[in-house]
């Protein structure tokens, strides 16, 4: 251990605050029957021997006095000071939030708690060890108080201790919460784990033969330790692998213990010159550590036999951190050196946590202990990142989720309006990845809609469901309109126009929900006009000219601009469209859509319109460009850039530089963003990809993206 911790202890302290809870607690008992003063004695042992402090300690031997006898906290700082006092009324707080059930935990409760540990982190310190003390003797309470006492735990206080970095504190309530909540299975590992203990240490101890002669001929100083992972642990594998005892290897760890940092290194080559590592399990939380402050080396290398052993190498003070975390932290940051200024960073990490939680459950009429509970639980699913709003408020979001994503999770129109965002206060492109702890402010217009090519840049499922949904709603009002144009269209050339009203109004004889579900399937060709006349008109027969014409042909011809480039399966006269979902050009990937009695749509190939989620995949088509010269094709590019003098004149001359046609040019300000939309003639993908990357070139341009 490097370094002075602290000063001596303060023996008179400690003796009359010893002294102080055994008389205010005489003639109290446990439920064990034993004195209830040996409970205090406990708790102080637990801290003393995380070598905290006196004034800790002081206070962990009368942390039960204001809540269980007749003395105030007044009477406490009159005889101990102001510092212990604090500290004992800030447990006695702890104390009074009862975690009674999911539907019982209020936030007003967490916010006491919070309010209470962020003032000082060595109040919840106290309070683990109180925890700790309170499940080693549970035996003694009746089945239904300790199991509430044991789920409490579980999904509390060792969450908690696990994201303060309490690594040795929460692995024992681990196993004291699994003995009470599943006893068979507690006891058949409490059998079996320690035949196979002895079976391990002698093939730890041949791993290391050659390990050990190398380290010793390098004149580094070393301890060696083996960890079996806690009972706890060991029937999670179980579960999840779902193996028995005898096939699950990755029990236990080998800790090799340096005295220097630069000898962690030294050590992890040594060990991977005589056994190769399985390179996806190698992670270097030294120069990353985690969230909660735990630096280390972990490898798992192949031993005889093909065997993984996982060895984990740190210095003695990473060891203690990694073991007691905010405790250690606390310990260490008086120190006047680089590693107190680390503690004290990470301390303050530590606090600065607990007091954005505190923040969160500010408004106890909109918070839920349910955020709170994912909070707790951050850092135990590693497959997820929390994220913050403006007002603080958390959001957990997968790992690779982007501005977008974070924008839907706040709410639909918020993520259908978004056209930017800002992280821990700087601008960003919105398919940048997040990471735990950012905080986000989406910039938001009234003019933005959304497009299919979003989906490419989100990874939650409610996300991409609202994006599909809305793309789902533009294609049915997009096929309303033209239902609507075609059913004039054809009632006027049948000289029927004046039943129009009465036709749009007969869609539940026609079987459909609403008139606009009607006027749908007309546009999307799911319904003649022949036939719904037919149907409301029995006694008439109406049939199609003999020379069949389809009266949206000249509709699409409009529409459809040049389309002699694509080829249609060695099929000619084929009426062709392009999909204005995604707008496909020379050079993509492309896939009609048979329309009935439109011809085919062209789309690009990933296109979501015709993707994995299609339902009528029969109506796909193989079509492919042809060889057709001197066509140009409209796109749009979305271009969002920081707001500065003289952006457009910049735009326009790199577009310019390539000689091609701009079709329309809209550039709106918002906030210190300034949004374009640019329509752009071109000949093809390879031509567009250069224009793209020449205007992202520009300076202050954030992203350029096709529509």
């Amino acid at each position: 251990m490097q370094g002075n911790i602290h000063n001596q202890p303060d023996e008179d302290l400690l003796f009359r605050a010893y002294e102080f809870a055994k008389t205010a607690h005489q003639g109290q008992m446990r439920k064990s029957g034993e004195p209830y003063f040996t409970h205090c004695v406990a708790v102080a042992t637990i801290l003393a021997e995380m070598h905290l402090d006196s004034t800790t300690i002081a206070a962990a031997l009368m942390h039960d006095v204001v809540e269980d006898t007749g003395f105030t906290v007044e009477d406490v700082e009159a005889s101990f000071g102001k510092d212990v006092a604090q500290l004992v009324d800030g447990v006695t707080k702890l104390s009074d939030i009862k975690f009674r059930s999911e539907e019982d935990k209020q936030a007003v409760n967490f916010r006491k708690m919070l309010l209470s540990v962020a003032e000082d982190i060595r109040t919840i310190i106290i309070k683990f060890a109180d925890r700790l003390h309170n499940m080693q003797t549970i035996d003694s309470l009746p089945d239904v108080k300790a199991r509430r006492i044991a789920r409490e735990t579980r999904d509390v206080y060792a969450p908690l201790a696990h994201r303060l970095g309490m690594y040795r504190l929460r692995s024992e309530m681990e196993d004291l919460v699994f003995k009470v909540l599943e006893p068979k299975a507690y006891q058949e590992l409490s059998k079996s784990v320690p035949k196979r203990q002895s079976e391990f240490e002698a093939y730890i101890k041949n791993f290391l033969v050659p390990v050990r002669e190398r380290i010793e001929a390098a004149g580094i100083k070393v301890e060696y330790h083996s960890r079996f992972k806690n009972y706890h642990s060991i029937h999670r594998k179980m579960v999840d692998q779902k193996r028995p005892l005898k096939d699950i290897y990755d029990i236990f760890a080998i800790r090799i213990i340096v005295e220097k940092l630069e000898d962690c290194y030294s050590v992890l080559g040594f060990v991977h010159s005589f056994y190769p590592p399985i390179q996806s399990r190698f992670k270097d939380f030294i120069a990353t550590p985690k969230a909660n402050g735990y630096q280390s080396l972990h490898t798992t290398v192949v031993s005889t036999g093909g065997r993984p052993v996982e060895v984990q190498i740190r210095t003695a003070e990473m060891d203690q951190t990694a073991e007691e975390g905010v405790a250690a932290h606390w310990r260490y940051k008086e120190n006047n050196t680089d590693g107190g200024k680390r503690h004290r960073d990470d301390l303050d990490a530590h606090v600065s946590w607990l007091r954005n939680l505190v923040d969160i459950l500010q408004n106890e009429d909109s918070t839920t202990s349910h955020q709170f509970m994912d909070m707790l639980k951050i850092d135990l699913y590693k497959n997820e990142i929390f994220v913050f709003t403006p007002k603080g408020d958390v959001r957990i979001l997968p790992v690779g989720a982007t501005p977008l994503d974070f924008a839907f999770d706040i709410h639909s129109q918020v993520g259908l309006h978004c056209i930017g965002a800002k992280v821990n206060g700087k601008i960003i492109p919105l398919n940048t990845h997040l990471k735990s702890g950012d905080s986000l402010e989406i910039i938001t217009s009234d003019h933005q809609t959304p497009n299919v090519a979003w989906l490419k840049y989100v990874n939650t499922s409610k996300a991409k469901t609202i994006i599909r949904k809305w793309a789902k709603k533009q294609e049915f009002d997009h096929s309303v309109k033209l239902g609507q144009d075609i059913l004039e269209r054809e009632l006027r050339r049948l000289r029927l126009s004046k039943e129009a009203k009465n036709i749009r109004h007969s869609f539940t004889d026609m079987g459909y929900e609403s008139e606009e579900k009607m006027l749908a399937a007309i546009g999307a060709g799911h319904r003649t006009i022949t036939s719904l006349l037919n149907k409301l008109y029995p006694d008439l027969s109406f049939t199609p000219p003999k020379v069949q014409k389809d009266p949206n042909e000249s509709f699409f011809r409009r529409a459809r601009k040049n389309t002699k480039g694509v080829a249609i399966a060695g099929i000619d006269n084929m009426m062709i469209s392009f999909g204005k979902c995604c707008n496909p050009i020379p050079g993509d990937p492309i896939i009609g859509f048979i329309t009935r009695g439109r011809g085919v749509t062209v789309h690009r190939a990933d296109c979501d319109t015709v993707g994995p989620n299609l339902s009528e995949k029969e109506r796909l088509i193989e079509v492919q460009w042809g060889n057709e010269k001197n066509q140009t094709f409209l796109v749009r590019l979305k271009v969002m850039a920081q707001d500065r003098k003289h952006f457009i004149r910049d735009i326009t001359e790199r577009i310019s530089s390539f000689d091609v046609n701009i079709e329309s040019l809209q550039m709106k300000a918002e906030e210190d963003l300034v949004i374009g939309l640019i329509v752009l003639e071109v000949d093809g993908v390879r031509q567009l990809e250069k224009i793209r990357n020449r205007i992202q070139m520009v300076d202050g341009v954030m992203s350029v993206d096709r529509e």
